[in-house]
């Protein structure tokens, strides 16, 4: 059973950094395609960054130049490197396959809160 742990959210002022990482376990993660995901109050989730298990990576437009998504498969994790941040960042964020391994399924997510 897979399970998926987020970390690394919290208060930052715009312009600020955050980092957030994503343990996963009971799957095999190295062949997935793995992606940051978030949710705003009152929007839907959205994809905003995905890796390839052969480490290609693509990004929302909201967030290309800004973000950096990477992984480590010899520790089951993927990162988020977040720089430049802007209120509109504000969100939890989460981290799942791409596509999820369940339309049921996520972890608690980590929340980013960015003040103006």
């Amino acid at each position: 059973q897979v399970h998926l742990v987020e970390s690394g959210g919290g208060l930052v002022q715009a312009g600020g950094s955050l980092r957030l990482s994503c343990a996963v376990s009971g799957s095999d993660f190295r062949i997935n395609a793995m992606g940051w995901y978030r949710q705003a109050p009152g929007k839907q989730r959205e994809l905003v960054a995905q890796i390839g298990s052969d480490g290609t990576t693509n990004y929302a437009d909201s967030v290309k130049g800004r973000f950096t998504i990477s992984r480590d498969n010899a520790e089951n994790t993927v990162y988020l490197q977040m720089n430049s941040l802007r209120p509109e960042d504000t969100a939890v964020y989460y981290c799942n396959r791409v596509p999820p391994y369940s339309t049921t399924y996520w972890g608690k997510g980590t929340l980013v809160t960015v003040s103006s």
